[in-house]
């Protein structure tokens, strides 16, 4: 990963212009040792050696448990903070780093401090608010969004956007040019199955930034393979929609993970191609829904896949 090592934040959403690949990690449990937590960065870093992504993206996991009225089908345990993750055990990576941070989690003192601390030169942040109306917050976004304006030199802020949600509601393009409004930079989507799903999405967005003389921000698109029934449950449970044939396909399959994985292949190469015709910045993000070994060697190989059709 020579080549990317000393890419900046800015660098790194100028080259989104050409599309950027990034891979994404949850943190090890809470529990975790120090020095199991070394292990497993460095465990990471050697796999991703081989694949020369542009930037790491580090999730910050919630309980949410008021998503769904369905039972959460892996068991909740509270994960590393990211940001402690990066600082303690991720010195082996020295490129940029997106780091979520679920706000809701935090007061707003603590989520102040630690924006006005981190290093805007290599750390990017999604904030993103709670998953439902009833959970308990202690920083609603709206509120986050206000401390990160607030500081001289936060680092870089990108956004949530879910296809799902403007399937639904048709809305979700006007809520990423709210947030553009709110200071976000970029953007980062929930794992994509449905091509139609996301193409309407980054057409109305694109469109509706043209049509208001806007440039539209970056839009990451993120890919997980499925090698499982448990993990298809899960992914519906996040409120990730998989067109009903590949659902179908998944379920029947002896050997689910690679019609899941084919399928990833074909949307990174519709969805790079549809943004480079769009004249949208993009990126791709790939991760591992699961830890099981599997599914994390599967996304290593999509992500080196994803790498040369970028190329």
């Amino acid at each position: 990963m020579a080549s990317h090592e000393t890419t900046s934040a800015a660098e790194l959403l100028a080259r989104t212009r050409d599309g950027v690949l990034l891979y994404g990690l949850t943190p090890p449990r809470a529990t975790t040792t120090s020095e199991q937590a070394d292990a497993v960065a460095e465990a990471t870093l050697t796999l991703l050696q081989s694949v020369q992504v542009d930037g790491l993206l580090l999730y910050d996991v919630d309980a949410e448990a008021d998503r769904s009225s369905a039972p959460r089908p892996f068991p909740f345990m509270p994960m590393m903070d990211p940001a402690v993750f990066l600082d303690r055990h991720l010195a082996g990576w020295a490129g940029p780093v997106v780091v979520y941070r679920a706000v809701s989690k935090y007061t707003g003192d603590e989520l102040g401090q630690w924006l006005s601390e981190t290093s805007r030169d290599r750390v990017l942040t999604v904030l993103v608010g709670a998953a439902s109306r009833h959970q308990v917050v202690r920083t609603s976004l709206p509120e986050a969004y206000h401390r990160h304006a607030e500081l001289p030199r936060p680092p870089r802020l990108g956004g949530v956007a879910i296809a799902e949600r403007h399937a639904n509601a048709g809305a979700e393009h006007h809520r990423m040019l709210r947030k553009q409004d709110a200071g976000c930079e970029f953007f980062v989507s929930q794992i994509c199955y449905d091509l139609d799903h996301t193409r309407n999405l980054l057409s109305d967005y694109a469109y509706g930034c043209r049509d208001q003389g806007l440039d539209p921000a970056p839009v990451v698109l993120s890919l997980a393979p499925c090698g499982s029934m448990k993990t298809l449950e899960f992914m519906s449970w996040l409120g990730i929609e998989v067109p009903g044939w590949l659902r179908t396909e998944i379920t029947r399959s002896s050997d689910p993970l690679t019609a899941s994985y084919e399928q990833c292949v074909v949307n990174a190469r519709v969805l790079i191609g549809f943004c480079r015709r769009l004249g949208l910045p993009f990126g791709i993000n790939v991760e591992s829904l699961t830890n099981r070994k599997v599914e994390i060697d599967a996304s290593i190989d999509l992500a080196r896949e994803i790498r040369s059709q970028l190329d």
